[in-house]
């Protein structure tokens, strides 16, 4: 029997996001959480903080207080590998041999295509194989705010490398993060800073620094443009290093004169230096830039936006951003303090903002595929590995977000562009994409290099702690995949697929037994996996499962 042949219920739900849409949002403050800490807020905690939550972790973090769940999600491990040679070429095989690294390899500009695709595959592979850590989330969230577009910059080795200082600074010093991306030869490149000289200031680096990076456009960031062109010359004299992969200081390009700003910035007079002391302008620039109250206030909008909820009214500015910049200023912008309150605050765990965002493409696929455990290739097969790391990443950039190729030095416009934000990420494009990507790894699944990327229905469901049960079975998958609440109705037609249509629970019982007691039995294994990619579909394709 097939789930069109029963009448589908009407998804009766209790939608946050629907009430948000028209009415007014919660008074709700960073005051420490103190409800119920239990199975239902850890979901909603680790969809936020990680890629989906798997239930191995559901497992790991049960019975553990807020504070000890926080913490360990705030603790960053040793960075990752990095990627490897996964291609074949005439032009690399004396430099780099296969499934070993090209990261501090020459540059080939023949081989930039290959090793883009490297880099993008491994990257989506660490998300994957994330450990119990914000880490990998907060890295996808700095580079849309540092957004840099490696189609322009067309060197993977600078990509990974500003990934690193990106992984690097993900929960530390922003102030330090700032002056390491300004440097980060990735970004010399793509906003034009290597050819910031002082026979020709280029603004092009100045005013994202300002605007988009550290203090923004709202009403009180009053910089003007003279500010813009002042930077610029502060920032001039730097170049990329195309053989050490990191930036150089060139004193004879560096603009020695007096900088003067605005009364926006006090009238600050940055002092011209000559010679290698040119560099420690940029520390100067960066002091003024921090002394405004406006670049805490900015940056932890950014950071709701992206881990609460996109609507910033009154409320949420009084009661939640204020607080929180206050945190940001007074821990002298280290950024865990910050990330710490607001996981640990009631409005974290307020009702209206659970199950509210709709979840990024990345967050889709990384999350669809973590939650169903999907199984890849060992890093014995390096490139079946990699092949299928890059495709699940395609299935996101097909649904218009691309690891490392935001459309613009702004980012991806969910994250910034009003009113729709988020809403974006669904249209009448990308929204039958996601069904019909699910429902393909469901029953189909993707084959390279001889192994076939699928959900495995039966895997999935013995992770469950009684899958022989249609009631456990339902509620664990709805509780794990869900961050809301659906309806008996929905409840009983899930489970009226895993009965085939009966009303008596033996008939899932027994059929899933059999299976048990007889798992090299075509005939009895079909029986439950047929039932279970029934169910899996009608849970994946509601609206629901969209959001998180």
């Amino acid at each position: 029997m097939h789930p069109s042949d029963l009448l589908l219920p009407a998804a009766e739900v209790n939608v946050p996001y629907a009430q948000k849409k028209g009415s007014s949002r919660t008074n709700s403050g960073v005051a420490p959480y103190t409800g119920t800490f239990g199975k239902e807020e850890l979901v909603h905690l680790l969809k936020r903080t990680m890629f989906g939550a798997k239930q191995s972790d559901i497992h790991y973090f049960s019975g553990k207080t807020l504070t000890n769940v926080v913490n360990e999600l705030l603790t960053v491990g040793t960075p990752p590998s990095p990627p490897l040679k996964n291609y074949t070429s005439a032009d690399d095989n004396a430099n780099v041999a296969f499934g070993t690294t090209w990261v501090n390899a020459p540059f080939v500009v023949t081989l930039q295509a290959d090793r883009i695709l490297s880099l993008k595959s491994w990257w989506f592979g660490q998300m994957l194989n994330q450990g119990r850590s914000i880490e990998e989330k907060m890295v996808l969230f700095w580079q849309n705010h540092f957004s840099t577009e490696l189609s322009i910059y067309e060197d993977a080795r600078f990509g990974y490398k500003y990934l690193s200082s990106l992984r690097q600074h993900c929960l530390g010093d922003f102030k330090a993060m700032v002056k390491a991306i300004t440097l980060e030869p990735a970004m010399l490149v793509y906003l034009n800073g290597y050819l910031n000289t002082k026979g020709a200031p280029d603004e092009n680096y100045a005013r994202e620094l300002q605007e988009l990076f550290t203090m923004g456009k709202g009403p009180n960031s009053q910089y003007i443009e003279d500010d813009v062109k002042a930077a610029a010359k502060v920032l001039t004299g730097y170049d990329r290093d195309y053989t050490n992969i990191t930036y150089v200081f060139n004193p004879a390009r560096h603009e020695t004169s007096n900088k003067t700003f605005s009364a926006f910035y006090n009238n600050t007079v940055i002092t011209g230096k000559s010679g290698a002391a040119g560099e420690q302008e940029l520390d100067d620039l960066l002091t003024m830039i921090f002394n405004q109250d406006e670049v805490a206030n900015y940056i932890c909008r950014c950071i709701y936006r992206f881990f609460i909820y996109y609507e910033i009214d009154a409320s949420v500015e009084t009661h939640v951003i204020a607080p929180l910049a206050d945190t940001f200023r007074t821990n002298n912008y280290q950024i865990a303090p910050v990330i710490t309150q607001l996981l640990m605050s009631e409005h974290f765990f307020d009702m209206l903002n659970r199950g509210c965002m709709i979840k990024s493409p990345i967050d889709f696929m990384a999350g669809f595929a973590r939650e169903v455990n999907l199984a890849y290739p060992t890093s014995a097969d390096v490139a079946a590995q990699y092949s299928l790391w890059f495709i699940t990443g395609y299935y996101a950039a097909s649904m218009q977000q691309e690891v490392l190729d935001p459309p613009s030095v702004s980012g991806w416009p969910a994250y910034y562009q009003a009113p729709a934000f988020h809403e974006l990420w669904i249209n009448s494009d990308t929204l039958p994409k996601r069904n019909q990507i699910t429902d393909f790894l469901l029953y189909s699944g993707y084959t390279q290099n001889g192994f076939t990327l699928t959900l495995d229905t039966l895997a999935c469901a013995a992770q469950y702690s009684d899958p022989s049960d249609p009631n456990i079975l339902v509620n664990e998958a709805l509780q794990q995949m869900y961050t809301i609440q659906v309806s008996a109705a929905v409840k009983l037609y899930l489970k009226t697929i895993l009965l085939s249509g009966q009303s008596q629970d033996y008939y899932w019982t027994n059929a899933w037994l059999d299976y048990i007691n007889n798992p090299t039995d075509a005939a009895k294994v079909n029986i439950v996996k047929q039932r279970l990619q029934y169910m899996f579909k009608y849970i994946m394709n509601l609206a629901e499962y969209q959001l998180c």
